[in-house]
């Protein structure tokens, strides 16, 4: 087995590098994600976006993303995930300077759209890393890696509350971030591309229901993160310093449970995890849609990001044992594992659709009706939840793979 304790020295310091390279990459996404959504009421203001002008630029954002993560699955066979991170990660550092300096509103859409690929190109790649490591660990690390998203996001709303005063232009800076962290060294695979694994056929329907609790999630997290800091600029008398309070202390309490996720699902399993954190997270929902004042809606945000927290990392684990392959040469069941994260990553931006864009066709005219939808569909996990129980209670095989 090729775990960090029971590889050889000469292994398990690569191994380590490359779970911290991969938890920066993780961290990187999520500064870079929540230091522009934070600012969305900024970028509205200075190209005079309505809501619905908004919605259509965010959907083109996530069906290039998608389209990012679509290139992801195709070259994954080719190439490794850590050379898709790498060139993901540059198109990141290339479209944050053009967003934040944009000197008309059609660089503007330009470098929202180069953003949006290199996003889906970072989720699927990031994901890739993370499910091979938590091969080759045969242990749950998942929602570690989701932790260092978090912790990214958790910074980049601090830097938005502490720089709200400064121009768009001083996000520019961003962009040494990817730039440093595309030098990291990732996880490579073992031996040279393979077509092979793509021929075994993947059990698409068990992975399919775990994936509509990801849509589920995403559906929330993104509505959340896009629509909250707009929520409390536009419905209440929010200070425009403190509007990024929508996704700060979300942020907090997500870590915070992702943090002890792996002990509260070892404990009590993954289904009653789920269930109760799908009931949290309507009711918390229930808070921000009928909230009096803007305090008591972050209050609503807050206890949302507990709620919902584990679903996410979870989903990616149990979509990797679906993928199955255990018997397979390691090199080709990684091929087979990566093609299945990249195609299963498309789930993120189904839930991505109906959050980021469903919920602001909906609160066209106000937002709180548009925070009704995540609040009623979010409920699904309950009878999804028992798709996830697998990833918890199956026996973990005696030996572990390769990585990729």
């Amino acid at each position: 087995m090729s775990t960090p304790s029971a590889a050889a020295p000469g292994r398990a310091g690569p191994l380590r590098r490359a779970r911290a390279a991969t938890a920066a990459a993780f961290a990187t996404q999520g500064l870079v994600f929540i230091s522009l959504t934070t600012r969305l009421p900024d970028f509205s203001d200075r190209w005079a976006l309505s809501e619905l002008v908004l919605s259509g630029l965010l959907l083109m954002m996530v069906l290039l993303a998608g389209a990012g993560s679509v290139v992801a699955e195709t070259v994954a066979a080719r190439r490794d995930s850590a050379t898709l991170l790498r060139t993901g990660l540059g198109l990141l550092a290339v479209s944050v300077p053009v967003l934040a300096t944009a000197p008309d509103r059609a660089v503007f859409v330009a470098g929202l759209a180069v953003y949006g690929v290199g996003l889906g190109v970072v989720d699927a790649s990031t994901n890739m890393q993370a499910v091979a490591l938590e091969h080759r660990y045969a242990r749950p690390i998942l929602p570690s890696f989701h932790g260092a998203w978090t912790l990214g996001g958790v910074v980049g709303a601090a830097l938005a509350l502490a720089t709200a005063s400064l121009p768009l232009p001083a996000l520019a800076a961003l962009a040494a971030v990817p730039v440093a962290v595309l030098l990291a060294p990732f996880l490579r695979r073992d031996h040279g591309p393979t077509q092979a694994a793509a021929a075994v056929a993947v059990p698409w329907r068990p992975i399919l229901l775990v994936g509509l609790g990801m849509v589920l999630f995403y559906m929330v997290d993104t509505a959340t993160q896009t629509w909250g800091p707009l929520m409390l600029d536009h419905t209440f008398a929010t200070p425009s310093g403190l509007v990024a309070l929508a996704t700060f202390p979300y942020l907090l309490a997500s870590g915070a449970v992702r943090l002890a996720g792996d002990g509260l699902v070892g404990r009590y399993g993954a289904v009653p995890v789920l269930r109760v954190g799908a009931v949290v997270a309507s009711a918390s929902l229930a808070v921000v849609v009928f909230a009096p004042t803007w305090p008591v809606a972050v209050v609503g945000f807050t206890v949302l990001g507990a709620g919902v927290a584990v679903i996410a990392p979870l989903s990616f684990s149990a979509a990797a044992r679906l993928a199955g392959g255990q018997d397979l040469d390691p090199a080709l069941r990684q091929a087979r594992v990566d093609a299945v994260i990249a195609r299963f990553n498309q789930f993120n931006y189904a839930g991505a659709l109906l959050g980021a864009v469903l919920t602001g066709v909906v609160g066209a005219g106000s937002l709180r009706l548009g925070f009704a939808v995540p609040m009623v569909l979010v409920l699904g996990i309950l009878p999804l939840a028992r798709a996830f129980a697998p990833e918890v209670s199956a026996p973990r095989p005696s030996g572990a793979g390769s990585a990729s």
